[in-house]
């Protein structure tokens, strides 16, 4: 059987593996494909693809837009063009996160923990510099024992260390993937912490603006859960995705391809995601 893993975070924001690397330690675990989706940033997906034709690893082309919400959300993007309106937008979204990161930084600053803008840029050495580098350093300077320590204590929304920043609505984001040729799918409805019956009203609305998908197979999504997301998915004629969401250092404990299974369902999104991702790529 085939395994690939839709959701590979890499160095491009806040992985610890470089694109390459990625597409390196997929080949090690005898994965088919990955998708490059790091957050708000098409940065790693030069070398992400020409890392893959060399291995013989499929790369899908895709990205992960934080979204405005009262909950953490995310919306994934596969098989994204990558023109000048896109650009633009992610070019916003991380000018918006690089003004916030000094907010936190003096939040914290409040609370006794001395980090610099500079420790935070050199934690994450890449193009997008966001509160997981910013935990990091909090974790080498013994603030935090770990990222869910930092997260839960000071960074998530409504923690004293958290700063709002400018993010696209998610019927935007949506939108936005749909005018790059792309599949706009909800990531880990799990961690949207809202019972099933409230997560299918906004599945229902996302739905309407155009959403295209539901990552179903998550780490953390137990099997009943993933059979209700696959259901939800039924309901409003959505397909099914599965990712990891590797990033390696902060979450050591999940390795990449950890989700993929046989469901028929999540072979007929793959089918799709591949042709659309083969033909985005020659049109490019």
């Amino acid at each position: 059987m085939k395994l690939y893993d839709l959701h590979i975070h890499t160095t491009a924001s806040d992985g610890v593996l470089s694109p390459a690397q990625a597409v390196g330690r997929a080949k090690a675990l005898g994965l088919s494909g990955i998708s490059i989706t790091d957050h708000d940033t098409v940065a790693g997906l030069e070398e992400a693809l020409c890392a893959g034709a060399a291995a013989g690893i499929e790369v899908i082309t895709g990205v992960e837009f934080s979204v405005e919400s009262e909950k953490e959300m995310h919306i994934l993007g596969y098989c994204i063009g990558r023109g000048e309106r896109l650009g633009r937008a992610l070019a916003a979204l991380n000018d918006a996160r690089r003004e916030r990161n000094p907010v936190i930084l003096q939040k914290l600053c409040g609370l006794g923990m001395d980090i610099t803008i500079g420790e935070v840029e050199k934690e994450a050495g890449g193009n997008v510099v966001g509160r997981p580098h910013i935990a990091r350093v909090m974790m080498k300077k013994g603030y935090v024992e770990s990222m869910k320590e930092a997260f839960d204590r000071y960074l998530a929304i409504g923690r004293p260390g958290y700063a709002h920043r400018k993010k696209l609505r998610p019927a935007s984001a949506i939108r936005l993937i749909r005018k790059e040729s792309g599949h706009p799918v909800l990531a880990h409805p799990k961690l949207l912490h809202m019972p099933m019956y409230e997560l299918e009203q906004l599945v229902a609305a996302l739905a309407k603006e155009g959403l295209w998908g539901i990552e179903a197979y998550y780490p953390s999504h137990t099997a009943g859960e993933a059979g209700q997301y696959c259901k939800i998915a039924k309901r409003y004629g959505l397909f099914i995705t599965s990712g990891s969401d590797f990033h390696d250092g902060i979450r050591s404990e999940l390795d990449m391809g950890c989700t993929w299974n046989d469901d028929e369902k999540l072979l007929r999104s793959l089918e799709i995601l591949i042709h659309s991702n083969q033909k985005a790529l020659h049109a490019g």
